[in-house]
C-alpha cells in the first residue's frame, strides 16, 4: 500500500451482490427458550416478507448450541448491514454469518 492511496471503508466499497437476491443468513447461539422466535422477529423486522416457517435449524452434537439459517429476499446492502447488527445484539447469539 502506498501513502498516496486513500484508505477505503467497507461502507464505501461497491457491493459484489446484485440486488434483489435470495440471501441465506446463518445465526449461531446458545440453546435457549425463545431464541428462534427472537431471531425470526428480528429478521421479519428487516425483511417483512420473510417466512419464519422456512428457518432451517440444527442443534450441536451436545445440544448446547443451535444454528438457524434464515433465507431472505435482500434488497440492499443497507438492509443486510442493519439485519446483521440487530442479530448480533440479540441475547444468546454468538455469531452471525
Amino acid at each position: 500500500m502506498t501513502a498516496d492511496r486513500p484508505a477505503t471503508s467497507d461502507a464505501a466499497a461497491p457491493s459484489l451482490i446484485e440486488y434483489p437476491v435470495d440471501f441465506p443468513i446463518k445465526v449461531m447461539g446458545r440453546q435457549a427458550p425463545g431464541l428462534a422466535q427472537s431471531i425470526a422477529e428480528t429478521v421479519r423486522a428487516h425483511a417483512p416478507d420473510f417466512d419464519a416457517a422456512s428457518i432451517e435449524m440444527r442443534a450441536s452434537s451436545r445440544r448446547s448450541y443451535v444454528s438457524l439459517t434464515c433465507t431472505i429476499r435482500a434488497t440492499s446492502r443497507e438492509q443486510l448491514d442493519g439485519l446483521y447488527r440487530a442479530l448480533c445484539d440479540l441475547p444468546g447469539v454468538v455469531m452471525v454469518l
